[in-house]
């Protein structure tokens, strides 16, 4: 590696960045991350209100970014969006955030739920991944980041589904990452583990009602290093991922768990 590779800068100038999933939670704190960084940013998101909403508050901040509907199961709906995104120039990077959770055993968990975690959280990064690529390639390369999770490689209770489905974004991570090298394509994969999220709050008060500051407290335990993540500290290692800074990096998962796989007693 050269001196001046090995000094890289770890900034997003001018390069467009995809976020799926980034109206809110990790996606959205990964998007103003990357806006504050100078990229172009590009939200796809089911939620279009909250897409144009998410694309305001970065205009607040000073970054640019627009927003467009995207269902990332539905082939022809990424096919649209990617079309438009190259109608207006070319793609530096993607980051699969967009995905849902899902709480049962094998025995609980039913085919129709089954059927819909692998549709988001599968399908949606494949489409994707494969609308990405090729562009990708005619302009000289790009980075791809997924978000996969600790549930991809810890066996955590009652998460059949969503731990399938996030397996199969840690093996999609090192094929394409494989399949790719000789295109100067990085793809690397991000595995947090609790993360204080909207979707956080909102299934303590429906789920334990009464009982919210309790559930927190217990919640940000079953981290050693004793709380849950922020959404802009996985952002930080994001925007490092998908910058030159991190031009060595490809085929890498990274454990973003305070502790969780290798610490827990």
């Amino acid at each position: 590696m050269s001196e001046q590779q090995s000094s890289a800068p770890q900034t997003l100038s001018g390069k467009t960045a995809i976020i799926t999933g980034g109206a809110s939670g990790i996606g959205l704190a990964i998007a103003k991350a990357f806006a504050q960084q100078g990229a172009p940013v590009i939200i796809l998101d089911l939620n279009e209100d909250a897409a144009h909403a998410a694309t305001r508050q970065i205009a607040a901040l000073g970054g640019h970014a627009a927003a467009l509907p995207c269902d990332v199961s539905d082939a022809t709906s990424v096919r649209d969006a990617f079309d438009a995104i190259l109608r207006r120039g070319r793609i530096h990077i993607l980051v699969n955030c967009a995905g849902v959770a899902h709480v049962g055993t094998a025995s609980t968990t039913s085919e129709e739920d089954f059927d819909r975690i692998m549709r988001i959280n599968v399908r949606g990064v494949y489409l994707c991944t494969r609308a990405a690529v090729e562009p990708m390639k005619q302009h000289g390369g790009g980075v791809i980041l997924n978000m996969a999770s600790i549930a991809a490689s810890a066996g955590l209770p009652d998460r059949f589904a969503y731990s399938t489905s996030k397996g199969a974004v840690l093996a999609m991570t090192f094929s394409v990452a494989r399949d790719y090298l000789n295109d100067n394509i990085r793809c690397n994969a991000i595995s947090p583990a609790r993360v204080h999220t909207p979707f956080v709050d909102g299934f303590v008060v429906k789920n334990y009602p009464g009982r919210e500051a309790e559930m927190m407290e217990k919640l940000g335990r079953a981290q050693p290093i004793g709380r849950m993540a922020q959404p802009d500290e996985v952002a930080s290692l994001v925007v490092w991922l998908c910058s030159d800074a991190s031009s060595f990096v490809t085929g890498a998962n990274y454990p973003f768990d305070g502790g969780f796989v290798n610490l827990r007693g």
